[in-house]
């Protein structure tokens, strides 16, 4: 199922990329239809109707400056940053989604297990914990699983299996932190590859013009910018997972003491 949604998150930001660049492709000339024709006496010419076209060239022309970067920084290194980009937030999103689906709420498990153990004992608290999704309710029915062995088999249990279950919590964040360290790391290789070319141009033509100059180190720091840009957003998500993370984490522990204390009070 993650494997499945983590497809569907990668397809999708596909398609968006297809029609952003599909988009921006669109032919400039058509937003301003009037070129081709012959140009109105001033007193005739309305002066809402050039608002429309106007607004239509900035949005476009935003597009088509960002594809320019892209193209600029080279297509070589410029898609090495991208396919990175885009990998991260694939498994960010699917981070995201599994560590939404595996939030619950413990209070209201703890007192539904509490109920059931009072009505139908172990048996039917573990029923209870069969049917809630979350990793607190997968630690509880281990944890109740051993609940004949004693307090101490209870609390092993626990353990070990919240120790499982938090390593399935931080899945895939050490390829979403290579990810974070590889973006830039591509950018600055294209910058420095680039700024070679310039030196080499210079050392075959002779020519030191500070305009050439100027042109071509703005075309090598594109993909330094394409870089920070990619880790800077990857960076943001992680630290929410982490965070995320780190609650589940916590309350996991709160209510599996709960737990215990609850299997004491059952066995007297």
């Amino acid at each position: 199922m993650k494997k499945v949604i983590s497809l569907f998150a990668l397809i999708g930001l596909f398609v968006f990329a297809i029609n952003t660049v599909s988009f921006a492709q669109e032919p400039v000339a058509d937003t301003n239809p009037v070129t081709n024709q012959a140009e109105p006496a001033p007193e005739s010419k309305p002066e809402v109707k050039e608002e429309g076209p106007v607004v239509a060239t900035t949005n476009v022309g935003i597009i088509q400056k960002i594809k320019q970067y892209f193209i600029d920084g080279g297509p070589a290194f410029m898609s090495l940053v991208f396919l990175v980009f885009l990998l991260g937030l694939a498994l960010s999103i699917e981070r995201i989604i599994y560590l939404n689906m595996s939030t619950t709420n413990n209070h209201r498990l703890l007192n539904d297990i509490e109920e059931a153990m009072e009505s139908g004992g172990i048996d039917a608290a573990k029923d209870v914990c069969r049917n809630t999704r979350g990793p607190v309710a997968s630690i509880f029915y281990q944890g109740l699983d051993r609940a004949d062995e004693g307090v101490e088999a209870v609390e092993k249990s626990v353990i070990n299996y919240g120790s499982v279950q938090a390593g399935l919590l931080e899945k895939n964040l050490s390829w979403i932190s290579l990810f974070i360290a590889t973006a830039p790391m591509l950018g600055f290789l294209g910058t420095v590859i680039g700024i070679i070319e310039v030196f080499n141009i210079i050392e075959i033509t002779g020519q030191t013009e500070p305009v050439q100059i100027a042109g071509a180190m703005k075309v090598a720091l594109n993909t330094t910018l394409a870089g920070l840009v990619a880790a800077i957003v990857l960076q943001v998500f992680y630290n929410y997972i982490v965070s995320k993370i780190d609650g589940i984490v916590n309350d996991m522990e709160d209510a599996s003491i709960s737990l215990v204390d609850m299997v004491i009070k059952h066995n007297k």
